[in-house]
């Protein structure tokens, strides 16, 4: 069985211009903007509803809106459905514990991979839900209507994740 070759990735200008599209697609058609980290929350209290619903029905956040499956959980689904078919369509899809950058900075370990996602994972959706959004809430949708907020947060978001992945992996041999 021969393994078929990747395709060549997006040009990231292309697919930036295609995700700024769908975003004025989504506004103009449904009034909605991008955002995802309110459905993290409201899954999650979906789900424990299912347990305890009087508990979640008097938490202060959920007493003007219930929890529910609306657009942007579909979004989110969406958002990892879409990735799927991308890297089915570009033969690019492979299960792995361990990503290569990972193992070559720290090793071959699922268990320290796993925790330091959800470690990652748990300080981002704080962050975002500190900032009362998430970035593609704040950054996308904010920059779409001209906030200045969108803007600067579009900048913190990146100098964030450039000064971050220089710290977590150092410089990289031949970039």
């Amino acid at each position: 069985m021969s393994a078929k070759t990747p395709s060549p990735p997006w040009n990231p200008y292309v697919a930036g211009a295609l995700a700024g599209l769908l975003l004025v697609l989504s506004v103009y058609v449904s009034g909605k903007y991008f955002g995802a980290s309110t459905t993290y929350v409201r899954a999650a209290a979906y789900v424990e509803s299912a347990v305890d619903a009087e508990r979640v029905s008097a938490m202060a956040y959920f007493i003007k809106e219930a929890p529910k499956i609306d657009w942007q959980f579909l979004f989110v689904v969406g958002i990892g459905l879409g990735s799927l078919a991308s890297s089915l369509l570009s033969n690019t899809f492979r299960i792995q514990a361990v990503p290569e950058r990972f193992a070559r900075r720290f090793g071959q370990a699922p268990a320290k991979r796993f925790a330091l996602a959800f470690v990652g994972g748990a300080v981002a959706m704080f962050g975002a839900r500190l900032a009362d959004g998430c970035p593609s809430g704040h950054g996308l949708s904010g920059s779409l209507q001209l906030a200045a907020s969108g803007f600067v947060a579009l900048a913190g978001f990146f100098i964030g994740g450039l000064v971050l992945a220089r710290l977590v992996y150092g410089r990289q041999e031949g970039r």
